[in-house]
């Protein structure tokens, strides 16, 4: 009995450590991308959205993937700049395009991409990043958001009759959308900690067979867990030297940056649960498709993997941040219940 005990006090520690691990890494980047949706909230009229990202057809959903393939924001960083994007008018197919090509990619992993894995997956990365965004944007479709509230409708008023913009852009970034998701993102957070604290580290490294096995292994274990795109290339870099294929890698590396617990809670929140499958239903052609056309034809072009990277350490900063991410999360989640 009192070795049950221990266990499942072992299990809550390691959960709660997981939980607390994630928030601290997901920090610097939430609070940029919290950051840059108060930024583009003052600094982007509804009408501009509107035009360039509302309204029917497929070009602005392959305006919304072409724009985020090279922003540096994560998984984490893209809910709030989505979820603004979308509170402000843009149509349902660009968010979601928005949403699945922009944590994928961005300028600093594609380089790191370059530096690790080579120009073959490098180029292939963004490329994949695109189309997948394409696709999950036609998928959903192209309708509107409806008309932004009272509240935020204001934004577009005279500047007389507004606080400074400086004001309204920590308004809308520090505690309207911390009170719009900060139920999800703690649910999420909750969820990938317990992901943490029952998956042993290395468990899949030398235990995974070629071929569609391991590129179906890799889809299950980068869905649900969080890492940024920058950071899964390490992590693919050492599953290669494991003997994964860089096919299999690819679908990590698709899957990880681009989806985890707390960007599907979230999605179900902006978008909708129909929205929500589509958006992993597209998410897994794209890595699968991928993954199989860079095993049987590009793969004989894969260069030598480069030295792995030792694995980023949480710092004082880090968990300073996540103090304050947590803080924002649940004092949101405390107004919206108000």
């Amino acid at each position: 009995m009192f070795a049950h005990m221990e266990t499942a006090i072992q299990l809550a520690v390691r959960w709660a450590q997981g939980t607390w691990d994630v928030a601290a890494q997901m920090a610097p980047y939430l609070l940029f991308g919290f950051a840059a949706a108060g930024v583009l909230h003052v600094a982007i009229p509804t009408t501009w959205v509107a035009r360039h990202l509302g309204g029917g057809g497929w070009p602005p959903v392959v305006k919304a993937a072409l724009v985020g393939v090279p922003l540096p924001l994560c998984s984490c960083g893209v809910i709030p700049v989505a979820t603004s994007l979308r509170r402000q008018g843009a149509s349902r197919g660009a968010v979601a395009a928005f949403l699945m090509s922009t944590p994928q990619t961005g300028v600093d992993s594609i380089l790191v991409t370059w530096g690790l894995l080579g120009p073959v997956i490098a180029i292939v990365r963004p490329i994949a990043a695109f189309l997948s965004g394409v696709l999950v944007g036609l998928v959903v479709g192209f309708k509107p958001a409806p008309p932004p509230d009272p509240g935020e409708a204001s934004s577009n008023a005279p500047p007389s009759t507004q606080p400074p913009r400086w004001q309204r852009a920590l308004r809308h970034g520090l505690i309207t959308l911390p009170r719009d998701i900060g139920r999800e993102l703690i649910v999420g957070l909750v969820i990938a900690g317990l992901f943490g604290a029952i998956i042993p580290p290395n468990l899949f490294a030398d235990r995974i067979p070629a071929g569609w096995p391991s590129m179906l292994l890799m889809l299950a274990v980068g869905i649900p867990i969080y890492v940024c795109s920058t950071a899964s290339v390490p992590i693919a870099l050492g599953l290669i030297r494991a003997g994964i294929s860089p096919g299999a890698a690819m679908v990590f590396l698709i899957t990880g940056p681009a989806t985890n617990a707390a960007t599907l809670t979230t999605l179900g929140r902006i978008l909708g649960p129909r929205s929500t499958v589509a958006y992993l239903a597209s998410l897994v052609l794209t890595a699968l498709a991928t993954g199989a056309v860079l095993d049987l034809w590009v793969l004989p072009a894969f260069p030598d993997a480069a030295p792995a990277c030792h694995a980023v350490e949480i710092t004082t900063v880090h968990r300073v941040l996540a103090m304050v991410l947590l803080g924002l999360l649940v004092a949101g989640w405390r107004h919206r219940k108000t």
